[in-house]
């Protein structure tokens, strides 16, 4: 499998940092089901495989566009459950999902000019 370039997002991270950002508007941050589930309801498909999900996560943490801890023992077990992965989405990841947008943006525009029909300019008859 060929390498990407350096600082080229799969649209799954891209997803994924986008669905974030949404998700830690509400709390401070998210884990990796709610996140599994935002991205369901959005694409209006089948959970991802968890094993996709979670490497897609810990790329996105090497890069330095997520960060995460262990929420604490306390929280999990007042709920009766195991601990999260609790996730942020840093400044440079918001920053890598504006810098995306924008590009979607004039790829959309540029391909809507080429497109456009262009009308035959005919000289004014006085």
């Amino acid at each position: 499998m060929p390498r990407r370039k350096a600082g080229v997002l799969l649209p799954l991270e891209l997803a994924i940092l986008d669905s974030g950002l949404t998700l830690q508007s509400a709390d401070a941050s998210f884990y990796g089901f709610a996140l599994a589930r935002a991205l369901a309801d959005r694409d209006g498909a089948a959970l991802i495989a968890h094993g996709t999900l979670y490497k897609a996560l810990g790329r996105l943490a090497d890069a330095g566009l997520l960060e995460s801890e262990w929420e604490s023992p306390e929280a999990a077990e007042a709920d009766g459950r195991p601990r999260r992965r609790l996730y942020r989405v840093t400044g440079a990841g918001e920053q890598a999902v504006r810098a995306a947008a924008d590009a979607s943006r004039a790829a959309s525009l540029a391909a809507a000019a080429v497109s456009a029909p262009r009308s035959a300019s005919k000289p004014a008859i006085a």
